[in-house]
């Protein structure tokens, strides 16, 4: 059974890469660039001073940087753990995978941190605003979703890799919003 997940995965990764278009490349390495997410990180920073003030929002961005080490690090305790290649480093895929960046990153990719932590902050703003987060939730959501296919589309990553960190992303994103609505609650009241 978990050859055959590997080979669906590996058939659904050679699908979404193959759709890449050169004409396409330059957007989606800027979707997958860390520094171009600033003016949306800019963004929150003002909404969250606008609705918390100066102090709360201090308490916040600790939570967030928090949140982003604990997921990038545990990205990099499974890279490490499972050593799942990346596509663009797999044998069997040589002359297959559309890699469009430079390089392909580091040898493993099992499971993908830019995914994690696009949904690990997404998730924790949606959470944190809540029902009235509205259009901005779904900016956040839909940002990291970007993110998250840019990995598959640039060669790097396969589509459970990207899934995978989504998924640590979300649930760390939700336990941390969780976490500092209980410290807000007990400190800054």
């Amino acid at each position: 059974m978990w050859e055959a997940l590997m080979e669906m995965d590996r058939q659904w990764f050679l699908c979404l890469n193959g759709l890449g278009d050169p004409a396409w490349d330059p957007f989606w390495r800027a979707v997958s660039d860390k520094w171009v997410a600033l003016p949306l990180y800019g963004l929150l920073f003002f909404l969250s001073v606008r609705q918390l003030g100066w102090k709360r929002t201090g308490l916040l961005l600790v939570f967030v940087a928090l949140l982003i080490t604990c997921t990038d690090q545990l990205s990099n305790f499974f890279k490490y753990g499972v050593q799942r290649l990346r596509p663009c480093h797999e044998p069997s895929l040589e002359g297959l995978v559309r890699l469009a960046k430079s390089s392909c990153g580091g040898r493993f990719g099992y499971f993908s941190a830019h995914s994690a932590n696009a949904f690990g902050v997404a998730v924790f703003f949606t959470a944190f605003w809540g029902r009235r987060g509205g259009g901005w939730a779904a900016l956040v959501l839909a940002w990291a979703c970007l993110v998250a296919y840019s990995r598959i589309y640039l060669g790097v990553h396969y589509p459970l890799d990207v899934l995978s960190g989504a998924l640590a992303g979300g649930i760390f994103g939700w336990l941390f919003a969780r976490l500092f609505a209980r410290a807000d609650q007990k400190w800054m009241a």
